[in-house]
């Protein structure tokens, strides 16, 4: 039972930043801008939050609170960053691979010169530490208490009450309506006056909202107990871009795609705790390319199924038919 608790209160810290970060990629091809920069914007919105929370530490009575307010910082930040995709994709009509890829190599060399210059190291190390060692009441449930309210983050709860809110706009809201639409036949979109510029800059947007919280989070929940803005974010991004096409660019389905990746990811730093795997004398090393070598097995295998949206990548111009 000890080591399940340990796997799942471990999963869930790693699956939420997957889970934020890869939804934040369907609404950028959803409405039709593939956003390779997913790694990038993760990157800028931990920077952005652990720099709030190194400025303000001492400024805030409630730890829960300054990790609150270091969110929606990270958020902005991820937002500002991904209107760089946005304006090169949609106003210059630029290829998106390759302008993603430019901003995934620009912002850790930024982050690292910021950091060498400010503070002569290579991130942001602050001492607010957001781990719950258990919730109240909660916690005493039988058996759920101990595997979800115990030893856990509230970057746990927020990622996962931002998930319903966003499935339930995804597959009830007229505007998600409106930004698949533009996705899939943005000239008949247009035609019954949606304005697909602004509902692909509002997809791109969403994206840089979910991706700069989804790098604060990693930062927070994964790196150790306290917020450390560091000039990489371990392939999240590019991750949580495979997790989105194996959950077939839906909600529920990226959901169990990061869980199953993080679950993979947890069980492989927890080796030395598992006397069966520990036995086997493999290098923990293997078990730690565990998750990027499924990533590819996986994709190597689901691609041909894929159905990504019709006009995902191809810039949209008006006097086209």
């Amino acid at each position: 039972m000890d080591i399940i608790c340990y796997l799942i209160q471990g999963t869930l810290p790693v699956a939420i930043p997957l889970l934020l970060v890869a939804l934040g990629g369907m609404f950028s091809e959803r409405s039709g801008v593939i956003n390779l920069a997913l790694e990038g914007i993760m990157l800028f919105g931990a920077f952005a939050g652990c720099l709030f929370v190194y400025l303000f530490t001492g400024s805030f009575g409630n730890i829960q609170l300054l990790l609150i307010a270091g969110t929606v910082v990270a958020a902005i930040g991820g937002i500002i960053y991904s209107l760089l995709l946005s304006y090169a994709a949609i106003n210059m009509k630029a290829d998106q691979t390759i302008t993603g890829t430019a901003m995934n190599m620009l912002i850790p060399a930024l982050v690292l010169l910021i950091c060498k210059m400010t503070f002569n190291s290579d991130g942001i190390t602050t001492n607010a530490n957001f781990y719950i060692r258990e919730v109240p009441v909660l916690s005493n449930i039988p058996v759920i208490g101990d595997l979800f309210f115990k030893n856990t983050y509230l970057t746990v709860y927020i990622g996962f009450a931002l998930m319903l809110i966003l499935t339930i706009l995804y597959h009830k809201s007229s505007f998600c309506l409106r930004l698949r639409a533009c996705g899939e036949h943005p000239h008949a979109a247009d035609s019954v006056g949606i304005n697909v510029y602004k509902m692909r800059y509002a997809g791109v947007s969403i994206s840089g909202f979910l991706g700069g919280i989804g790098g604060f989070f990693y930062a927070v929940g994964i790196m150790d107990a306290n917020c450390n803005g560091h000039t990489g974010v371990a392939g999240f991004g590019f991750l949580a871009l495979a997790v989105m096409i194996f959950g077939q660019w839906k909600p529920e389905k990226i959901l169990l795609a990061s869980l199953f990746f993080a679950f993979l990811r947890t069980l492989a730093y927890s080796v030395p705790l598992i006397p069966f795997l520990y036995n086997l004398g493999i290098n923990t090393a293997y078990y730690r390319m565990l998750p990027y070598v499924v990533t590819m097995i996986v994709l190597a295998f689901t691609s041909k199924h894929s159905k990504a949206p019709k006009a995902e990548g191809i810039p949209y111009d008006k006097g086209q038919r």
